[in-house]
This record gives C-alpha cells, structure tokens and sequence, in this order.
C-alpha cells in the first residue's frame, strides 16, 4: 500500500494540505490574541476582558488555601449594617474593581464614595449610608473543608456630603 497523496482520500474523508495563505492567517491570528491576552494579564485589569483576566474567577483554592471573598457594607442613618452588594445594577461598580483598587482603598478609604454614591442612586427610597466599609470573608481550609472563618476590615469610610 502506498501512502495517499495530498488531495487523495484517507479512510473515506477527502483531506486537503492548507494552504500558505491558510496557514499565515491562522499564525497571525494566534499571535494576534497571544498579544491581546497577554497585554491585558500584564495590565491585570479587567477591562481587557475577554482579552485579560477575569479576576473573580481566574483561580481554584487548594485544598489547605484560604477563600477570600471581598465585601463593601453600609452604615445607614437608622444604623442597619447592610451588604452593599457589589455589582454595576446594584452599586454601579463591580466586584473586579474594587478588589483591584484594594491598596489605594487602604490608604484612601474616601475611594469607597464611588460604591456609595453608586448604591444611593440605585436605591433613592432607601436611607444612605453614613459610613461605608470594605470587607474580607475568609474560609480557612483544611482538606478541601472550612475549619474557620474571620471578617477583616480593610477599610472605613465616614460618608461626608
């Protein structure tokens, strides 16, 4: 038996050799978004998305890791304590920016008037926060199960008008 020629059929499928121009615009193509992904992991924003990491879900605990999820909370005049959930329909800013923004956070809790503001305006018939906090959950694993939990503040902001 001799070996098939380029355009002859291999077990009953017609198989053609891809042309150079075929070939060159694949490559370009890949490297094009080789590029694009790696200018957006680099800048570690996710703006870049879907050409950069989406950081929410860009990892998977380890069995012994600590699972941080990052919270902002109101201080209301009435002084409810509610979760400010963030998330653009609710807050008008997403989780991603603000856990990206967590040293400037830090060192300038006033960066949290844009969660503030944000949650007024999507919510005018409820009270405002008088103070605003930004907040870290942690799960403690040990084999893959939560053997504690704490709450660290990161953040706190007095609201001034």
């Amino acid at each position: 038996m001799s070996a098939p020629d380029t355009a002859a059929e291999t077990d009953g499928v017609d198989v053609r050799p891809i042309s150079r121009w075929g070939l060159a615009w694949r490559v370009l193509a890949a490297v094009a978004l080789v590029g694009l992904l790696l200018n957006g992991s680099v800048r570690m924003h996710d703006d870049a998305w879907p050409f950069g990491p989406m950081s929410q879900y860009a990892f998977f605990p380890g069995p012994d890791d600590t699972v941080v999820i990052t919270r902002v909370y109101g201080v209301l005049a009435d002084g409810q304590r509610v979760e400010l959930p963030l998330r653009v329909d609710t807050a008008g800013i997403r989780r991603a920016d603000v856990e990206g923004r967590i040293p400037a956070i830090e060192q300038d809790p006033s960066l949290l008037r844009a969660v503030s503001e944000g949650w007024s305006a999507r919510h005018p018939g409820e009270p405002r926060p008088v103070e605003v906090s930004l907040v870290q959950d942690r799960q403690h694993l040990h084999r893959g199960r939560v053997v504690a939990t704490d709450q660290v503040e990161l953040a706190r902001w007095r609201v001034t008008p």
